[in-house]
């Protein structure tokens, strides 16, 4: 019985350690920072082309539009984005390339700003 724990211990925390990019919760992107639509909205286009409506309530993401910049978050409703995003490599991997880019919400929780510019 004993033998049978431990093995499960050792698959959970071997899964862990291997959680894809796509399947985290916090990420680290960096990008051009853009005004969104709302007054608290923001948009980054991600330099692999993706882009994410980003917010932050402890972060001053307005002094840092136009800018590029290094950004660390929290993925909203990571395990669903995750999957979606296993499927668009599936796709892709298949000649399906049609919307292959990567898009997401991020609530912010620290900024770097890289550049005064966006390229």
């Amino acid at each position: 019985m004993a033998l049978f724990v431990f093995a499960g211990a050792v698959a959970l925390a071997t899964a862990e350690d291997t959680t894809k990019t796509t399947h985290k919760k916090t990420r680290t992107l960096t990008g051009c920072l853009q005004k969104g639509e709302d007054a608290n909205e923001f948009k980054l286009a991600a330099k692999d082309g993706g882009t994410w409506e980003v917010k932050s309530d402890s972060v001053k993401l307005d002094e840092h539009v136009g800018h590029t910049v290094k950004i660390v978050g929290v993925v909203s409703n990571a395990m669903a984005h995750g999957m979606k995003e296993d499927t668009k490599e599936e796709m892709k991997e298949h000649g399906m390339d049609k919307h292959a880019k990567e898009r997401g919400h991020m609530t912010v929780t620290d900024l770097t700003m890289v550049s005064a510019t966006c390229p």
